[in-house]
């Protein structure tokens, strides 16, 4: 047996890294067609701001103030209670909402709180996701 022909000897060498390699890309290409195809990205973008809100309860009524944080349009914040609030007869926000805007949430009449938890929604533009930024609970009357 002659050890130094066997050392020598790298004609298998290059197809098996060639085979290799062709399936290493056949991976990826797979992978990023799949990605693209199926949208794995979309929410990429849509992730929720980071803001703190402040809450001011009065009898009929709560005022929410945005203390700090991102700027966020007011289409994508809605404020919700455990309790019926007249978005009728209320000052919600408007604009883009700031540190220092705020907003004013009036009860259905003849209610008051008790207890409620009340929250500042946040929804991406296309509606697919949402988080609520901020929430507090009114006090028990």
């Amino acid at each position: 047996m002659q050890l130094v022909q066997l050392f020598r000897d790298d004609s298998a060498v290059s197809p098996v890294i060639g085979v290799i390699l062709m399936v290493a890309i056949t991976v990826i290409l797979a992978a990023v067609v799949g990605g693209f195809v199926l949208d794995l990205g979309q929410g990429v973008q849509q992730t929720a701001p980071q803001a703190s809100f402040g809450f001011d309860y009065a009898n009929d009524s709560v005022d929410v103030a945005h203390e700090s944080g991102d700027a966020i349009p007011a289409t994508q914040l809605n404020v919700t209670s455990d309790t019926s609030i007249d978005y009728a007869n209320s000052t919600p926000f408007s604009g883009t909402v700031t540190a220092g805007n705020p907003a004013t949430y009036n009860l259905t009449s003849g209610t008051e709180w008790d207890g409620e938890t009340v929250r500042v929604v946040w929804e991406s533009e296309d509606g697919s996701t949402s988080a609520t930024l901020a929430r507090s609970a009114a006090p028990v009357a």
